[in-house]
């Protein structure tokens, strides 16, 4: 693959790429980042990259897997602050009520990053960043009734962790 077929087939990709990577690595500074470097390891492998039948599959699966060792590099997950958005939170009338508030939010952040890796992702790119059954699809390489499964188990064991039962 040369620098024109290159620039044809895979520069057209950098808004999914970088769409994957801030839902992944949840930073807009590091998914920048992140691009550049799957841009690097894709003109490293552009010769592979022909050869694939899907070019757009492979190239979202090699920046999945990036943002998946970057996450893992740093030894954490960090996910978006699920309150901040939250108008109802942020008009918040008493100290009480927004510490019982920081300690919800610590506690559900705490309960997803001890699920498995594939319910983790799932429910952060489902609840956390609003994508549809099919975006998770694409990004993940899971089918969608593969995504409802792990969706629903991520929940049931957060509500089950969060509820005491």
């Amino acid at each position: 693959m040369d620098l024109q077929q290159f620039e044809i087939k895979i520069l057209p990709l950098k808004n999914k790429i970088y769409r994957l990577a801030k839902a992944l690595l949840n930073n807009t500074n590091e998914a920048e980042d992140a691009v550049q470097d799957i841009y690097l390891k894709l003109w490293s492998s552009r010769k592979e990259l022909e050869k694939a039948e899907n070019i757009t599959a492979l190239t979202l699966q090699i920046a999945r897997n990036h943002c998946i060792d970057r996450i893992r590099s740093r030894n954490r997950v960090q996910f978006s602050d699920l309150i901040d958005n939250d108008e109802s939170f942020s008009s918040e009338p008493s100290p009480y009520e927004q510490t019982e508030q920081k300690d919800l939010v610590k506690n559900i952040k705490q309960l997803i990053s001890e699920l498995p890796e594939q319910q983790r992702i799932v429910i952060h790119l489902r609840d956390v960043e609003g994508l549809e059954m099919d975006e998770i699809a694409a990004i993940t390489g899971m089918t969608e009734n593969a995504i409802k499964v792990y969706l629903s188990r991520a929940r049931q064991s957060i509500r089950k962790s969060f509820l005491g039962k």
